[in-house]
């Protein structure tokens, strides 16, 4: 082959081989591209939704929280927290920057915070925000910043039933009052929903919701929030006025049970707990704190000697010269008063007579009274912390001890024992459970009900506490009564128990009482917690208080009024 036919072929044989490799080319991609659309469609559909396509949480709105007439008490509002994929803003100083400055944030921590967690691909900045803040937010069109629906409760009577109700937290899982009791009721089931995001994660197109979410219940509570403002505010007055450690009160509605108010002082906002050092402030008293009821007891001694049979409410019992020697110990009353019938010893309070009936018929008799009203055991509410009290069982009994017991010393109890106690004897001697829920008419008619009490004798102790209040009858604490109505109650001073035994200048003041005294519709208990000043006694600081709620009570209750002046009662009877 000559030199020229040879340069010839291999010119030849180089084009073929470019022509044939093209072709080549063609075809591998004609293949794959047949490939990626026959064969692998499936695959490369899901990896592109994957990477457009999102499944996000649907946030469940949280139950509400109302009083017994519907009124809120506690509700979830929407907001929007903002977070951030600090593994994309680590290289953006400046869109850190910006954040920052949006979100009222300190931009050195920001940009910390960011570095520290430069790993991660979620990071919460900013929660509970209003969602046109974090619109604001959105629109700086920042990389890695994004929004996610949640809720944040809000409590509209605030401090007034903060004791009460509690709170959630963040995540708006609950932590305190009836917001941790009632959590499973109230919290909701998150759904899912299938949105199209851009490739800066943002939500530009809703599709489709994979599960709804569903709502919590919602929790309908006894409480009468008019009552509740009420006695928060006459509380709260009192409280302050006294310069008080601290207070409690609580209205019971006698046919059923359920608690129409329960407030504590000091409160605190529910809202901004932030700087609360002193936590005590959120513990609802009126159930976990329990104390020594002083002579709020005394009824219950004088149903025990009644229901003893060697007493009558017209048997005598000689309390002079106004102290007496248990032992070694001394039992003394304010004022020497000389000889009482029975009745006599409630409405003067005299801790002689008590303690020589406690005397005479042994502590047994008393505590099983005490006991069968609820003292000593838990009322029942669910309530986070309720304390059952202490009813003392010696196996030895000291002639003192018996004595103490008789006016109120060597026991404790809650304000709501006692008033679930009072209740009985409001009620005829019936005993019912306490509810700090809304009961409807089904629970109503299959309300436990237990007669624990005779009605005669419950009656006849009804009348006593009445006379309490009554300076015609010899009542000192006249501060209790309120115009239109009859009152019936029982005072209560007790010394409170230092570190080296009682203090002598340290009190407890009480009063418990029922209105109208003629047909009870409520009890209603106050706790003075070592008041200041001149005055400790029960019927000066806390019968005012008793009064003021027990008014306003029976206005808001539109209860009938069972004692108007004479010329009063004629004017209605013509009519």
């Amino acid at each position: 082959m000559t030199e020229r036919k040879l340069t010839s072929w291999v010119q030849h044989w180089r084009l073929y081989l470019v022509l044939f490799m093209m072709l080549l080319i063609v075809a591998v991609i004609v293949w794959k591209a047949g490939a990626l659309h026959i064969l692998e469609r499936d695959f490369l559909q899901g990896q592109g939704d994957a990477r457009t396509i999102r499944t996000v949480p649907l946030v469940a709105n949280r139950g509400l929280i109302t009083d017994r007439s519907g009124e809120p008490l506690a509700v979830s509002t929407p907001v929007q927290s903002i977070w951030i994929d600090p593994s994309k803003m680590i290289d953006s100083p400046e869109d850190v920057q910006k954040l920052a400055v949006a979100l009222d944030m300190n931009p050195e921590l920001l940009a910390g915070n960011v570095s520290k967690n430069a790993s991660r691909e979620f990071l919460y900045i900013k929660r509970g925000l209003p969602p046109q803040d974090a619109e604001d937010v959105l629109d700086l069109d920042l990389v890695g910043v994004y929004t996610q629906q949640e809720y944040r409760r809000f409590y509209p009577q605030g401090e007034v039933t903060a004791h009460l109700v509690g709170f959630s937290n963040v995540d708006d899982v609950g932590q305190e009052g009836l917001e941790l009791t009632y959590d499973d009721w109230l919290q909701g089931i998150s759904g899912r929903r299938q949105v199209m995001k851009d490739r800066r994660g943002h939500i530009i197109e809703e599709l489709n919701i994979l599960q709804p979410a569903q709502p919590g219940k919602n929790l309908a509570l006894s409480i009468d929030f008019r009552i509740q403002n009420l006695a928060y505010r006459e509380l709260k007055a009192e409280f302050i006025k006294r310069r008080a450690k601290a207070a409690s009160a609580v209205v019971l509605d006698v046919s059923t049970g359920e608690i129409l108010a329960m407030v504590n002082q000091p409160s605190y906002n529910p809202h901004n707990r932030t700087g609360l050092t002193d936590f005590s402030v959120m513990r609802n008293r009126a159930v976990t704190d329990a104390f020594e009821p002083g002579s709020t007891i005394k009824p219950f001694t004088i149903i025990a000697a009644l229901e003893s049979g060697l007493y009558t409410p017209d048997t005598i019992v000689e309390t002079g010269p106004g102290w007496m020697m248990v032992g070694r110990n001394e039992v003394r009353d304010i004022s020497n008063y000389g000889t009482l019938t029975l009745d006599k010893v409630i409405t003067k309070s005299s801790n002689i007579g008590t303690s020589k009936i406690a005397l005479n018929i042994g502590p047994e008799p008393i505590l099983d009274v005490l006991h069968r009203v609820g003292y000593g055991q838990v009322a029942g509410t669910g309530f986070p912390g309720e304390r059952g009290g202490v009813l003392p069982s010696p196996q030895r009994w000291s002639r003192i001890e018996i004595a103490t017991l008789s006016y109120g010393y060597g026991l404790s109890a809650s304000a709501l024992q006692i008033a679930q106690a009072y209740s009985v004897i409001a009620d005829d001697g019936v005993k019912k459970p306490v509810s700090l829920l809304r009961l409807g008419t089904e629970e109503l008619d299959t309300l436990p009900r237990e007669q624990v009490i005779d009605p005669v004798i419950a009656r006849q102790v009804q009348d006593m506490l009445a006379s309490v209040v009554d300076s015609s009858r010899g009542g000192a604490a006249t501060d209790a009564n309120i115009p239109f109505y009859s009152v019936a109650g029982k005072t209560g001073t007790a010394h409170v128990v230092g570190e080296f035994g009682y203090e002598e200048n340290l009190h407890n003041s009480l009063f418990s009482g029922m209105v109208p005294a003629s047909d009870p519709r409520l009890v209603i208990v106050v706790i003075i917690n070592e008041p200041k000043g001149d005055e400790h006694y029960g019927g000066q600081v806390s019968a005012p208080v008793f009064a003021k709620i027990a008014s306003g009570a029976m206005r808001l209750l539109n209860v009938t009024p069972d004692k108007l002046p004479e010329d009063k009662s004629m004017e209605l009877s013509s009519l």
